[in-house]
């Protein structure tokens, strides 16, 4: 059990989250952990229950700790993962801070590189996978979502492969965010992305070529960023003229 050490009046709240926060991260508390309870806590910290409460509450919503009520439940620590830093790119496009050019644009310019490190990063066990994925986006449509799923596989496969946990972090929740859109616009699969334009990346790749990889993907991200460009701008239209 980690050794808490009082917090000053002024920034109580802050403080606990700051000491709860780096207690997980240096793994003192592991995923799925339960957190001392709130009584527990604020004897430690010589703090009030409430400051506690809103020290847990802030740390929820960062995604460090998850609350469970009844008999069993209590703050419980989670598994880190991408999905906040996809939620955080999707709060600021809800909130017109970010565009879909712009998404466009960042892709074209980072994941070609992703592809370009890949090439150079090739296993039998990474290029099975991407065959795998590669066919999985041929199998028929059941759902967009699960559509989406699918043609992202190629896309976490190589930020995997990469090697650079930052491009793969951005591929993730880019990704992620790109779900969420299209979801939303709900465009016909076929149309936004067809089934095989991921097969000359995953060639290139494969075949071991850095540069044929890198100008492979820089072709699919300017073709899919003007596609859902194009779809998305006739969402927004639709949705004006109807509020109008």
């Amino acid at each position: 059990m980690p050794k808490f050490k009082p917090v000053k009046q002024y920034r109580i709240s802050e403080e606990i989250v700051e000491q709860l926060k780096q207690s997980i991260l240096l793994g003192e508390f592991k995923a799925g952990d339960k957190l001392p309870s709130e009584r527990e806590l604020s004897e430690q910290f010589h703090v009030s229950r409430a400051a506690v409460r809103e020290a847990l509450r802030s740390l929820e919503i960062s995604g460090f700790i998850t609350t469970r009520q009844g008999a069993t439940g209590g703050a419980f620590v989670t598994d880190l993962t991408f999905q906040n830093l996809s939620n955080a790119f999707l709060d600021l496009f809800l909130a017109n801070k970010i565009s879909i050019p712009e998404i466009y644009q960042v892709r074209v310019f980072f994941e070609p590189e992703v592809a370009r490190l890949a090439a150079k990063n090739v296993t039998p066990e990474y290029a099975e996978r991407l065959k795998q994925a590669l066919e999985a986006e041929s199998d028929p449509i059941k759902s967009l979502s699960e559509d989406v799923d699918k043609k992202t596989a190629v896309h976490f496969i190589l930020a995997e492969m990469s090697g650079n946990h930052f491009y793969e972090s951005l591929v993730k929740s880019l990704m992620g965010l790109t779900k969420k859109i299209v979801e939303e616009v709900n465009p016909d699969p076929h149309v936004m992305h067809p089934a095989g334009m991921h097969r000359p990346i995953v060639e290139a790749v494969l075949s071991g070529d850095p540069e044929k990889a890198a100008k492979a993907m820089e072709e699919h991200a300017i073709e899919f960023g003007k596609n859902l460009i194009k779809i998305e701008k006739a969402y927004r239209e639709k949705k004006s003229f109807q509020m109008s």
